[in-house]
């Protein structure tokens, strides 16, 4: 009877602990800075939120009434027609994989599960996920009221595309992943340098998503404007959630267990 009352305790005590462990990996992780960090990033959330609602505004003006930014469209796209040749393509057509409606989904996805198997807490990743539905669900709604047909299907080189291109999907999930990425990444770490790194290349991949998404005869360039200034106000929602939700400045109360545990005490 002993031997049965103690396993009966061992697997209530495992299936607790394994309750608690996944409980625990949605306490969120505040995390305590100076009060003139915390208000810098609800600074930084502010400007590129009014930015990228400026430069949407500017880009879909100038799209409907056909000047302005989206004057340069024809240039853009006659001089890319000019500079093709086949290994320029071929590295076009693997930048359009990767950053695709295929490949870029299991990319996010891997490394959305990865992180919040390995990480203690879940928020970022879950923040991460949350900004790139937010971009699909944006993009879809804007894509169908706004209706822009593409460049004529006979640029195209990698198939047929009869869908709508204001604003790009592929770049703005790739300015969402690689933005919003960087920013969940560098901003609990304290070395500036590596910070810039990071985000440098994430201005580099989101560049090369652009192009190839424009060099394969896809997009114009006032689509993957569009897109990088609905990616900035994400990015700005996404830096102020997790400010208000996480920062704390010394004399505020933890209210999570294990982020209290991990914080500095005064």
């Amino acid at each position: 009877m002993g031997h049965q009352d103690s396993a009966g305790s061992a697997t209530t005590s495992r299936s607790r602990g394994r309750w608690r462990a996944f409980h625990d990996k949605f306490v969120v992780e505040e995390r305590y800075m100076d009060p003139a960090d915390r208000r810098g990033l609800y600074r930084a959330a502010i400007i590129l939120v009014v930015t990228g609602v400026a430069l949407f505004i500017a880009t879909l003006v100038s799209v409907l009434q056909a000047d302005g930014l989206s004057a340069a469209d024809v240039p853009v796209r006659d001089w890319l027609l000019g500079i093709r040749s086949d290994a320029g393509t071929a590295f076009m057509i693997f930048l359009a994989v990767v950053f695709g409606p295929i490949a870029l989904p299991i990319i996010v996805l891997v490394v959305i599960l990865w992180w919040g198997f390995a990480a203690k807490h879940a928020w970022r990743p879950i923040l991460l996920a949350s900004a790139m539905v937010t971009g699909v669900i944006i993009s879809q709604i804007i894509l169908r009221i706004v209706q822009r047909s593409r460049p004529p299907v006979e640029q195209m080189l990698f198939g047929i595309d009869h869908t709508f291109s204001f604003p790009s999907g592929h770049v703005l999930g790739a300015c969402d992943f690689l933005l919003v990425g960087a920013f969940l990444v560098f901003s609990r770490h304290s070395n500036t340098k590596a910070a810039v790194l990071g985000f440098v290349g994430a201005g580099i991949g989101i560049v090369l998503a652009a192009v190839s998404r424009l060099y394969l005869g896809y997009h114009w360039l006032s689509d993957a404007l569009a897109s990088l200034s609905l990616s900035l106000v994400i990015l700005g929602g996404v830096i102020a959630l997790d400010t208000w939700r996480t920062a704390r400045v010394p004399g505020e109360r933890i209210t999570g267990e294990l982020s209290k545990a991990d914080s500095p005490r005064d």
